[in-house]
């Protein structure tokens, strides 16, 4: 374990594209809400924290009833504004490091590892899978260079551990944040974005598959 790393897990918004009637974080996959899926891969992080809005009292019970050390931030205009406004929110005496987290997202266990665990900052890249992606323009060093919605490398995951006294606040998207901090190492990992019932059954079938692409 690290202790110069703060992770903040954004999840305050509706995720109404889902249509389960309820915020993403409390979605089952496999028998348990993501939000746990999350939280049992960071076990060994002291300094967790959950950005709730929508539906904040029963993301917090089941939080709770999980693991008691949670630090929780409120992000009351989840309903106008982006991940960067949650991300912010959980900042307040944050570590040397911080590390962005969306709260819709399943990532590899081994390659999370690989962002929490790498020396300075990084940001986690995929092959392109979802609609609309936010895409990154790589240089020869494998550092993101530029963010684009036309034309790029991989698709920017919204993973990201970066310096806290490099960040300035932000209420779109948290790789605007990471715009001004270029060139900034990418690690490619292995996602599962939750955003629509599709993507939740590719989710569910990955995670029972043993973390495996079919």
């Amino acid at each position: 374990m690290k202790n110069n790393v703060t992770i903040i897990i954004s999840c305050a918004g509706m995720g109404t594209r889902l249509g389960i009637g309820s915020t993403k974080a409390l979605a089952d996959v496999c028998g348990q809400p993501l939000i746990l899926r999350q939280l049992e891969l960071l076990k060994d992080y002291d300094d967790v924290r959950i950005v709730v809005g929508y539906q904040a009292d029963r993301v917090m019970q089941t939080v709770k009833e999980y693991r008691k050390d949670i630090l929780f931030a409120f992000n009351y205009d989840y309903a106008t504004t982006g991940t960067a406004a949650s991300f912010c929110k959980g900042l307040t005496g944050a570590r040397e490091y911080v590390v962005a987290f969306d709260g819709d997202l399943l990532v590899h266990p081994e390659d999370l590892s690989l962002i929490l665990e790498h020396e300075g900052e990084c940001v986690g890249g995929c092959e392109p899978t979802t609609d609309n992606p936010v895409l990154m323009r790589l240089n020869d060093q494998n550092q993101v260079v530029a963010f684009s919605t036309e034309q790029g490398d991989l698709e920017w995951t919204g993973l990201a551990k970066l310096k806290t006294d490099r960040l300035r606040e932000g209420t779109g998207h948290i790789y605007m944040m990471v715009e001004p901090l270029m060139p900034v190492d990418v690690i490619q990992i292995r996602t599962k974005e939750i955003d629509t019932p599709h993507d939740y059954e590719e989710a569910v079938r990955w995670v029972k598959g043993g973390y495996k692409d079919f």
